[in-house]
């Protein structure tokens, strides 16, 4: 059973991202301009504005690393907008939000799945983006939620944050959302990465290396469920064990800000004992402020009017709807969501 998930579950993100990096190059229906023999307007009638055509438009979608969630909504986005959009959408992989934040901000990328708080930090030069902050970025939608993971198996010792001292942690890949995550949930504990014998890895590698010995723990933030910890929990004679750390997220929203906040994993998802509570952040979908209005708010329609097929692609898709899509963004949004969102009357800002 263990073999055939791992192998589905690749085989349906590479699909996807194969799918995704293919630019449709005919018989997908696309916006056309109006007709140039279109009846002339009465007298003192402005006229209608021509529908703007998108196919092949290139647009490069950043998302985050093998095993995580990003990669696979982010591939089944490209894919959507690519099929029904016409544009020419490809999803890249990278170590996540930080990056994704940098490469909106070198106008590197058009589209990027980011955490709200590392949002937050490059619009507003702080911690890494306090030499080049992302000033120009804003928020498109907010997605769904990730939760952070503080993953051991049994015979460790490890049974909260604070046992992590002196031991082999893995706090995420370097310059991603996890690791900045990971140091504020080391601080709230009394730790710093210096306390620990850190290593920085992806979540697969993370996983890999947690079942293999070589190392006791590791932080993730990501959605539910997160694929390379399910395939983790499935390995014979191993037990996952999710580490309770509610009682340090009052700690880090009053430090950092409001955008952390006690989110609840379900036993359910890695065959826990029980119910973990942890801290939760929201993901966004980001852009530079200076993408065409027009572009923005055909890539929100795609993108709603397609939720059946993104919910194909994974389950968090189902989080995304018109209400909570404006419901917790640190950074501003762009013109073109706004105006969209209002048509669809749910923009009460």
């Amino acid at each position: 059973m263990i073999r055939s998930f791992r192998t589905t579950a690749v085989l349906l993100v590479g699909a996807l991202l194969v799918a995704a990096c293919q630019a449709p190059g005919t018989g997908v229906p696309a916006p056309t301009s109006a007709p140039t023999g279109a009846a002339p307007t009465q007298a003192g009638t402005a006229a209608p504005k021509p529908t703007p055509n998108f196919a092949g438009k290139p647009i490069n979608i950043v998302t985050g690393g093998t095993g995580g969630v990003y990669i696979v909504y982010g591939a089944g986005l490209a894919n959507l907008l690519s099929s029904k959009l016409g544009v020419a959408a490809t999803a890249q992989s990278t170590n996540a939000s930080v990056t994704n934040m940098q490469l909106v901000r070198d106008k590197k990328a058009d589209l990027a799945f980011t955490l709200s708080d590392t949002a937050f930090d490059a619009v507003k030069g702080n911690a890494q983006f306090k030499d080049a902050p992302a000033k120009d970025a804003v928020a498109l939608a907010v997605l769904y939620n990730n939760f952070t993971h503080v993953v051991t198996k049994d015979g460790t010792g490890i049974t909260k944050v604070a046992d992590l001292k002196g031991k082999r942690v893995s706090v995420g890949a370097a310059a991603s959302g996890t690791e900045v995550i990971a140091n504020r949930v080391l601080e709230a504990a009394g730790l710093a990465q210096a306390d620990l014998q850190v290593q920085k890895l992806g979540v697969a590698d993370s996983a890999t290396a947690l079942k293999d010995g070589r190392v006791d723990a590791f932080f993730w933030s990501g959605g539910l469920p997160t694929a390379a910890i399910v395939d983790l929990a499935n390995t014979p004679g191993l037990k996952v064990r999710v580490l309770d750390h509610s009682d340090l997220v009052k700690k880090m929203a009053d430090k950092y800000g409001a955008f952390y906040f006690t989110a609840t994993i379900p036993a359910a998802a890695y065959k826990l004992d029980g119910d973990a509570k942890v801290s939760g952040t929201a993901n966004l979908l980001v852009a530079d402020r200076g993408m065409d209005e027009a572009l923005v708010r055909a890539i929100l329609a795609t993108m709603f009017d397609g939720t059946a097929d993104l919910e194909k692609v994974h389950a968090e898709a189902k989080n995304l709807t018109l209400k909570s899509a404006v419901d917790g963004s640190p950074i501003d949004y762009h013109p073109g969501a706004i105006a969209y969102f209002k048509e669809k009357g749910v923009w009460n800002k």
